[in-house]
């Protein structure tokens, strides 16, 4: 089972809001006990955009789901004392501090060092602990502009704000890598580490085909004008006569004339790769797609091994045969969580468990369960 990958493991975690969280509940959900040290007025996710009858939002509770919830005031001595006794049993150590802030509250790295020579601790930030931008501000939208990212994005008039934030998932997804292999080296070596890394830099490293063009000719990365940025006709969202959408992605020329077969053009077959932006193509198709409801050309392709999906929204992904058959989306755990995306994988043919909704906790407890062993 996934859920005991990482049995035994111990994870502190001093993060809040989403990348943080995001990354020490993947290591919930490989089986590490994560135990979410959070300030006495809570995680500002608590109460993040909207509210459950208990007061609060489902956002925190899933990313959150399979957590001890502890409060400590790390300003104040006993509050130190405790997580001290903590970071000294740890195996991970997970913050998202501005550099600088675990050193003035008294955890720098040296003394994490003499606490526990084993712990891995994963610095996760906006910018690094160094350079120019470190000590920066900053959000999901203003990492990926400033990585190159958002310039690709949406149309030749204006980019779009993506969903959900690329950065913040991206980034916590990159720290969990990086403790599994910091947990790695720990068994070669028998050491500890400490791990710097920002969303800023995750995101960047995406770019990676955005770099590639740069020096190079031609638009081929222009937001409406590339193969895979809206320039092409074979490679677009359109919309339907009910105003909903349907999306092609028929890049490979089998693909794209099974669908012009499909939907009696043949004439369209010769002209996968006219000179883009493809405006007279992509006009044709526009004014073919509005002939019919989505679900109507959901039933006419269906058959037809094109690379054609509908656009659904929440609700209609919730109830999608592959979604059902997969037992992707776990049952609700009560009617103040919604149903959750599972743990994206399956090892040996078992559906991964059910997440357990986060506990809130006494750190006391917590402290002197972990000096047990």
């Amino acid at each position: 089972m996934l859920d005991d990958t990482l049995q035994g493991c111990r994870v502190l975690d001093l993060s809040q809001y989403l990348p943080g969280p995001f990354a020490t509940r993947l290591l919930a959900d490989l089986g590490a006990e994560v135990v979410k040290v959070e300030p006495p007025a809570g995680d500002p996710m608590r109460f993040f955009i909207f509210l459950d009858d208990d007061g609060l939002s489902p956002l925190y509770k899933q990313v959150n789901a399979g957590k001890s919830v502890i409060k400590l005031d790390l300003k104040s001595k006993s509050g130190c004392d405790c997580f001290a006794e903590l970071v000294a049993s740890a195996d991970v150590l997970l913050e998202s501090y501005r550099p600088g802030v675990m050193d003035r509250l008294g955890f720098s790295q040296a003394q994490l060092h003499a606490l526990n020579p084993r712990l891995i601790h994963c610095a996760l930030s906006g910018f690094g602990q160094d350079g120019p931008a470190s000590h920066r501000a900053g959000h999901d939208l203003t990492y990926m502009a400033l990585s190159g990212m958002l310039h690709h994005t949406g149309t030749v008039e204006t980019p779009v704000i993506p969903f959900p934030p690329i950065s913040d998932y991206a980034g916590g997804q990159h720290a969990a890598s990086m403790v599994l292999a910091g947990l790695l080296r720990r068994e070669r070596t028998g050491q500890g580490c400490y791990i710097d890394t920002s969303l800023f830099e995750t995101v960047l490293s995406w770019q990676s085909f955005g770099q590639a063009g740069v020096g190079r000719s031609g638009r081929s990365l222009e937001p409406g004008h590339g193969l895979i940025t809206g320039g092409m006709a074979c490679y677009q969202i359109y919309q339907t006569k009910d105003q909903k959408f349907v999306v092609l992605g028929a890049l490979e020329e089998k693909f794209w004339q099974a669908f012009c077969l499909a939907v009696d053009r043949p004439e369209w077959v010769g002209r996968q790769y006219e000179k883009t932006p493809q405006a007279g193509l992509i006009k044709e198709l526009r004014a073919l797609f509005v002939k019919a409801s989505r679900d109507s050309w959901v039933a006419l392709l269906a058959g037809t091994d094109c690379c054609f999906e509908p656009l659904l929204n929440p609700d209609e992904v919730t109830g999608h045969p592959h979604v059902q058959s997969r037992q992707l989306l776990e049952p609700p755990l009560g009617k103040a969580l919604p149903a959750e995306v599972r743990f994206p994988a399956i090892l040996n043919q078992q559906i991964p468990s059910n997440r357990q909704p986060l506990r809130e906790v006494s750190a006391q407890l917590i402290a002197s369960r972990w000096q047990e062993g």
